[in-house]
């Protein structure tokens, strides 16, 4: 089996509200996620984590700390992807990702959540978790 590293940028705000992006592929039903992206050779994971919020979100971010690792399987590839609490430093909302699997960028609160279609539906626990949590 192949193996897949990335990493998550986890972002909340002053209002209480986090940092998701629309995405998928052309022929997918587009869902909701937080910024993520794979780990690109010579990279460290916080690199990729800054690399892949820049690119997806047009966001400037510091990483804050490390959170968790999730572990997945999706076809032929063992996933695990490393998962940062970020702050916004600079820059602004624009979609720039060279994948062209990015199609909104928005900040939802907790009751937003109940609306959106989200990419990992399992993920849902963990965003409200979160959002439980002060703003960064």
């Amino acid at each position: 089996m192949k193996k897949w590293t990335g990493a998550a940028g986890v972002c909340v705000n002053a209002d209480n509200q986090i940092l998701l992006v629309k995405q998928g592929r052309p022929e997918e039903v587009k869902t909701w996620t937080i910024p993520s992206g794979g780990q690109e050779k010579n990279e460290t994971l916080e690199q990729c984590c800054v690399r892949e919020l820049k690119e997806e979100t047009g966001y400037d971010v510091k990483v804050i700390e490390k959170l968790f690792i999730k572990h997945d399987t999706q076809g032929d590839y063992e996933v695990e992807v490393h998962y940062f609490r970020v702050a916004v430093i600079g820059g602004h909302a624009i979609i720039q990702d060279p994948d062209d699997l990015i199609y909104d960028i928005d900040w939802k609160s907790s009751a937003n959540l109940d609306g959106l279609a989200l990419s990992y539906p399992q993920d849902k626990q963990m965003i409200n978790t979160f959002l439980g949590q002060s703003g960064s």
